[in-house]
């Protein structure tokens, strides 16, 4: 039965106290509903406002990838490490455990394959599909300067328009084809046209020199991505420069599911995203980890 008398004493209201506001630290997204703003804080971590995003998705236009042959056996003892899992639909309902998963950044755009004009993408996620998944973001590629430069953005926009209804944030992923150079004054380009037509969060890759000029223009978080295998201690340089250039984290694939010892690298990987660590370092950690170094 509710108390017919209030016994609460007066002081407990803390009348003289302003109510508390603590700002949404991810960049650009302090207007975002409350529901897009508890997605993001779960892709970054609220402690660093960054992510290590583990990317996956390659199979839906490559078929299996190297290193993604079975994903029960390289990718999802992975999971602890990752903050973030970018993948698609089919290998999550098929394959990824929900009790173990991190949060998804679901891939929702697709078509051709590698034997076609990759720019002719159509959107091939419904929204309401992403929520039966319980995304917290949904991924879809724009192809600024390609053949289907203007359907991709499409693509995008009408992602936008479906993530502000259910309340789930677009992560834009520049896609760079062949005959586009991948400078500064492109990605500046590309990542601007995808913040201001609406996208949450932009994926790009990291250029040399001016990276910094590319994440300070775009007004919402820059994720580096991070691109064809590398040497392990590149892959980590590299990651250390695009966070101090301003990235908000990394997603990366190659340059860990094909690593000779994925699981060393993506904690390695995470100790430059999170904890600050150079690069040297880092790969120091790598090595011990993957047993490269003899244990006293």
């Amino acid at each position: 039965m509710p108390d017919l008398e209030d016994p609460a004493d007066g002081s407990r209201f803390a009348a003289s106290v302003p109510a508390r506001h603590e700002p949404f630290p991810i960049k650009g997204c302090g207007a975002l509903d409350w529901g897009m703003q508890s997605r993001l804080a779960r892709v970054f971590r609220p402690a660093t406002g960054r992510t290590v995003m583990l990317a996956i998705d390659h199979g839906y236009f490559q078929g299996p990838t190297s290193g993604l042959e079975r994903v029960d056996l390289s990718i999802v003892p992975l999971l602890p490490y990752a903050d973030a899992l970018m993948t698609t639909r089919g290998m999550v309902r098929s394959t990824i455990p929900p009790a173990a998963a991190p949060p998804i950044v679901l891939r929702a755009s697709g078509g051709p394959s590698v034997l076609r004009e990759l720019s002719n993408e159509q959107l091939a996620v419904g929204m309401e599909d992403a929520v039966r998944i319980n995304a917290c973001a949904v991924a879809v590629q724009v192809f600024i300067g390609g053949e289907y430069e203007t359907q991709s953005v499409r693509n995008m926009t009408r992602l936008v328009d479906a993530g502000q209804r259910y309340g789930i944030p677009v992560l834009a992923v520049t896609a760079v084809g062949r005959e586009l150079t991948r400078d500064a004054r492109y990605l500046r380009l590309a990542t601007r046209i995808c913040a201001e037509l609406g996208a949450h969060v932009v994926k790009t890759y990291y250029c040399e020199p001016d990276f910094g000029t590319v994440a300070a223009a775009c007004p919402v978080p820059v994720i580096m991505a991070g691109g064809k295998k590398l040497p392990e201690l590149d892959a980590l340089t590299m990651a250390y420069r695009a966070l101090d250039e301003g990235a908000a984290g990394v997603d990366m694939g190659r340059n860990i599911f094909q690593s000779d010892a994925p699981e060393a690298m993506i904690r390695a990987v995470a100790s430059v995203v999170h904890d600050g660590a150079r690069p040297a370092e880092a790969y120091e950690q790598y090595r011990e980890l993957s047993g490269l170094v003899a244990r006293v």
